[in-house]
């Protein structure tokens, strides 16, 4: 009853949020708070799936930028080649981004910790030396995108990417709370908790951690997807880099990465603290916020958010008591 309740409770939110952005979109006129949220929202879908692999099952993943720049450019090519529209490019670059996540997952997850660590940069590190030497994309020097016309009901591009982006994070979500409730969770926190006690009990490891693989950077390559379209330019210097790898794993971190609403938290909180700090004083520090919040966190909050409101109703429950 409990878990169905939280169900009906997550749906009535996530239509509550669509319902938000469709009123933002009639209303608001002023086109940055679009730039502005589109980062913000393209945020949580990065920290939810990279959580689905790095909190639940405790791989810590340094791929992210290069699921998310292969998103971007699977979306470049189809715009190039046959002009598909953006839904399409979406569910494309998923596609192959879960292709190359079990791909790289029968790779590298037999490596575990720091080895394992190392191995997702290289990754990152390959791809985009692969993309800057691919003329077809535009190579070193990028490659310019001529946005089509803007579907009803929207007036601008902008704003129905936003739209796009904030259907995307509910999918993203709701995967990952389906996750952290299924059979699949629980098998993720075994590996997370002791793997090698896990495969004594029967637990199939390697068949849980290339699911997981693979729906996270199925995720992580759906939200590069628009950013061809965001930018109206790609470039492989922007599209692969390592800052959403580093900002993907600092904001589960902040969240929490024990539940699912962690990352969404972390997202929220420190991508709009990224966007203040561009506009106020500069996009350079944009690296050195994440960088502080995230050396507080860990050493005041290492349960992140979500274990300091734990802490804090646990703390009135015996007040009460």
């Amino acid at each position: 009853m409990r878990s169905r309740a939280g169900g009906y409770s997550f749906w009535i939110g996530a239509a509550a949020v669509l319902g938000v952005a469709a009123l933002a979109v009639a209303t608001v006129k002023n086109e940055y708070y679009f730039f502005a949220a589109y980062i913000v929202v393209q945020f949580v879908v990065l920290a939810t799936a990279w959580n689905i692999l790095g909190g639940y099952a405790g791989y810590v993943n340094f791929g992210t930028s290069a699921f998310f720049g292969v998103g971007a450019y699977i979306a470049v090519m189809l715009i190039k080649a046959t002009g598909m529209p953006l839904g399409v490019q979406i569910l494309a670059a998923a596609a192959v981004g879960g292709a190359l996540g079990f791909g790289v997952g029968l790779l590298t997850l037999r490596l575990r910790g720091i080895f394992f660590s190392i191995a997702t940069v290289a990754i990152t590190i390959i791809l985009e030396t692969t993309v800057i030497n691919w003329r077809y994309v535009g190579g070193a020097t990028g490659i310019q995108i001529l946005r089509p016309p803007v579907m009803e009901p929207f007036d601008s591009y902008t704003k129905m990417l936003l739209f796009v982006a904030v259907l995307l994070a509910i999918v993203a979500v709701a995967i990952a709370r389906y996750i952290e409730i299924s059979w699949l969770g629980r098998g993720l926190r075994a590996i997370r908790d002791n793997e090698e006690a896990a495969e004594c009990t029967g637990v199939p490891t390697l068949k849980l951690k290339l699911i997981a693989c693979t729906i996270s950077g199925a995720l992580m390559s759906a939200a590069g997807a628009p950013l061809a379209m965001y930018q109206s330019f790609v470039e492989p210097a922007s599209a692969f880099n390592l800052t959403y790898s580093v900002s993907a794993l600092a904001m589960p971190i902040i969240g929490g990465t024990s539940h699912w609403i962690g990352p969404v938290l972390g997202a929220v909180l420190l991508g709009t603290v990224q966007q203040v700090v561009t506009v106020t004083v500069s996009s350079e520090l944009n690296v050195l916020v994440v960088g502080v919040l995230l050396v507080l966190f860990v050493v005041a909050a290492p349960e992140g958010i979500v274990g300091l409101a734990r802490r804090f109703a646990a703390r009135l429950r015996k007040r009460e008591s």
